[in-house]
């Protein structure tokens, strides 16, 4: 179970952040209007929120999931594969302390994002991207021994982040997306294949229950609410331009 997260809000920049779709400019007054919906939703179920300000300096810096990892044991701060971001790290390493003193470091030349990063129990499955190298999910893992986890690398060959294409939602059912959907890794959990036309909605995510699914998105909304889940839709339309997904906005322990 969760009790906490930590976000941040969007900032004006967020129209230069870093993307590879072309759905256009998000629309920064939406964004903030999503952005608080998704609060809400977190809020719903359960969570006690901590909001940090937005960072102009950092376009992307509303994607809180990537700086980050934290576990029910102790927390890790990242050093992101996208130069852009790697600012990011100092600004949420003081949130982070108000929760764990001693967070671990990952160091250059090894990278990760945490978007990359699954966690299914007491194991963790690294993607292997343009964002987190083996350098860095070997110096993750060794973290995550530290803290008595477990982790394995996933090779990657056609999506930006892991949980692009993964969502695990417990009780060992785990959505799947693309080149997800056929890895010899994943085919122990009961999977839920997402199809291409609604493959944005592979990033939903599991909170005390309840999944958090992207609004708009009915077959993959459907599929999950037929295996037993109470669901929250939430608008994110304007994250979606950046490629962010559900848990890239937040810190979820």
């Amino acid at each position: 179970m969760f009790t906490k997260a930590i976000v941040r809000k969007p900032c004006h920049a967020m129209i230069h952040g870093l993307s590879e779709a072309s759905l256009g400019l998000p629309d920064f007054n939406l964004a903030c209007e999503q952005h608080a919906d998704y609060i809400a939703a977190l809020k719903e179920c359960g969570l006690e929120v901590t909001v940090l300000e937005a960072l102009e300096a950092f376009p992307d810096s509303c994607f809180v999931e990537d700086v980050a990892l934290m576990t029910a044991k102790g927390a890790i701060l990242t050093h992101p594969g996208a130069p852009s971001r790697r600012g990011e790290v100092d600004y949420i390493a003081a949130a982070v302390r108000k929760f764990y003193p001693n967070p671990q470091v990952i160091v250059a030349p090894g990278h990760v994002e945490a978007g990359d990063i699954m966690m299914v129990a007491n194991h963790f499955y690294i993607g292997l991207s343009a964002r987190t190298n083996a350098l860095g999910a070997q110096q993750l893992i060794t973290i995550l021994k530290h803290y008595g986890y477990t982790g394995s690398v996933v090779e990657m060959r056609e999506l930006l982040h892991l949980k692009t294409g993964l969502s695990y939602l417990e009780n060992n059912n785990l959505l799947t997306f693309g080149e997800f959907s056929r890895r010899e890794d994943f085919l122990p959990f009961n999977r839920i294949n997402v199809t291409n036309d609604e493959a944005y909605a592979a990033n939903s995510v599991w909170i005390n229950g309840t999944v958090l699914v992207p609004k708009g998105f009915p077959k993959v909304l459907d599929a999950i609410q037929q295996r037993g889940y109470a669901t929250r839709e939430v608008a994110m339309s304007e994250f979606q331009k950046l490629d962010g997904g559900l848990s890239c906005l937040s810190l979820r322990f």
